[in-house]
């Protein structure tokens, strides 16, 4: 959003500076209008701004790409477009199906590491991130004092710790109830299916 906006003001003046010629910006003023032809100037005349008067010209192109902090928090700046945003390492246990309890690596973007299923776990974090409710949603723990359906789903438990598109995760999930239940299978492939 933020890069947004920046791009949005850089857009703006360079608009501003074709639009609006050099002599109608600071030619001289008297009594509230250029002299300079009849279209009045946007430029102020009294108080603090008066002195200060926009240098309008063309902008230097390309635009350098915005730093870390303006991209949204992507991390997208200069030379790190290759870094691979999500790491994650899956810690699984008392699943009760083979092969499926373990600590897998999981890298995403390009996908690598040693989880069974990667290139589906690096789909559904795809999936899950290209939503806001996704994204905010995702790696969330149930809220102290949700109402959850007491089911009980098995002793199955993961530790998820790592980036997920350059943001930190650390959390837990487990089958104790219908919340943690609904929650572990919206995690389906990055945990495994023990339905």
């Amino acid at each position: 959003m933020l890069r947004r906006l920046a791009l949005t003001a850089v857009v703006s003046l360079a608009a501003l500076a074709t639009a609006v010629p050099a002599s109608t910006a600071s030619g001289p003023v008297s009594s509230g209008f250029p002299s300079s032809g009849p279209v009045p100037s946007a430029v102020p005349t009294t108080g603090p701004f008066a002195a200060a008067r926009p240098s309008l010209g063309p902008l230097p192109l390309p635009v350098p790409p915005l730093p870390g902090f303006l991209d949204g928090g992507e991390g997208k700046g200069t030379g790190e477009a290759n870094e691979v945003l999500t790491r994650l390492t899956v810690s699984v246990e008392n699943t009760g199906v083979a092969g499926a309890d373990g600590t897998f690596e999981l890298e995403c973007g390009p996908t690598g590491g040693s989880h069974p299923q990667g290139q589906a776990a690096c789909d559904r974090l795809a999936e899950a991130g290209a939503t806001r409710a996704g994204r905010q949603e995702l790696f969330r723990p149930t809220p102290e004092g949700t109402m959850c359906t007491m089911i009980h789903g098995g002793d199955a438990s993961a530790r998820i710790v790592g980036t997920w598109e350059g943001r930190a995760v650390d959390t837990t999930a487990s089958r104790r109830d219908g919340c943690e239940i609904a929650r572990w299978n919206s995690l389906v492939p990055v945990l495994p299916d023990v339905r």
